[in-house]
């Protein structure tokens, strides 16, 4: 299994996903070309095992409902196989008490629910990293989002 560049695990957002695959319909500025490029070179470094990446089934949940109206079926089903095949990929599985915990801790941070979960998530397993272009994490305490833009 391959390590980050620090070694460090990382939780790793839906919206990477999206900045990575879906082909917008309208030309990018600077900034949005330059999120979308670094999504890709996250995606790149998670498909090729130089990063170690936390994420759940409700992220991935996410990113595909907006991935199939960018990308052929086939492609995201692939994706998201790969994805769970992953050595350095490991997908958590979220219960009814974890989402309701993520709703409470929303009211409390002032983000959504699928972002606190996230939040949730990380502060369990001691997470400190978020490779997210949201920037709603900004504001949490204890929570640094990468890339930092």
């Amino acid at each position: 299994m391959g390590q980050g560049s620090e070694g460090r695990v990382r939780f790793l957002d839906a919206n990477v996903f999206v900045y990575a695959f879906y082909k917008p319909r309208r030309e990018l500025d600077a900034r949005a070309r330059a999120a979308k490029e670094r999504a890709k070179d996250i995606v790149r470094r998670v498909s090729e095992g130089s990063e170690r990446v936390v994420t759940t089934v409700v992220h991935l949940s996410e990113a595909a409902n907006v991935l199939k109206h960018g990308m052929p079926l086939s492609e995201l089903v692939e994706f998201l196989v790969a994805l769970y095949s992953a050595e350095n990929v490991e997908v958590l599985g979220v219960s009814a008490e974890d989402y309701l915990a993520a709703v409470d801790l929303a009211g409390e941070l002032g983000v959504d629910p699928n972002d606190a979960l996230a939040v949730l998530v990380m502060r369990r397993r001691g997470l400190e990293e978020i490779f997210s272009f949201d920037r709603d994490f900004d504001g949490v305490r204890g929570i640094r989002r990468l890339p930092e833009m």
